[in-house]
């Protein structure tokens, strides 16, 4: 009988040892995922060339940070560029009137010309977007 209960007892601790690394593991991993998302949410912008109010410029910077914080990032990257390129361009459309346009990506090289007061040009990390507004001409 004593052989049985030190059976036990030695499985039992077994058992305790096993569910105590189990959580320990769980919550290295989730301190990890913590830790990456901290380095997502800390952005590092910069504004490389401006001609456009400031509420503006922080709209177009919330509007990408955001949409930096909610891709997944398996996808490819031009596609992520492309898209969010499309929601600033929508974005700015519907609140400041059409003729806005977008350009996103790491490497690209520009010669635009924009309306008064619309124009901006700036860096995440190393993203880089390029968004300004022309003038329609009546017809």
């Amino acid at each position: 009988m004593e052989g049985a209960e030190e059976e036990l007892e030695r499985r039992s601790k077994f058992l305790k040892d096993l569910i105590m690394t189990q959580k320990l593991k769980k919550k290295k991993k989730a301190d990890n995922a913590d830790d990456e998302v901290e380095k997502m949410k800390n952005f590092v912008v910069r504004v490389r060339a401006a001609d456009m109010p400031f509420s503006l410029q922080d709209h177009a910077f919330n509007i990408t940070t955001t949409f930096l914080r909610s891709i997944s990032l398996p996808a490819p990257r031009n596609a992520h560029n492309k898209t969010l390129a499309l929601q600033l361009k929508k974005e700015f459309d519907s609140a400041y009137g059409p003729a806005w346009h977008c350009v996103v990506g790491t490497s690209f090289g520009s010669f635009v010309t924009y309306s008064l007061g619309g124009f901006l040009y700036f860096s995440i990390d190393n993203l880089y977007v390029l968004l300004f507004k022309t003038a329609i001409q009546p017809t």
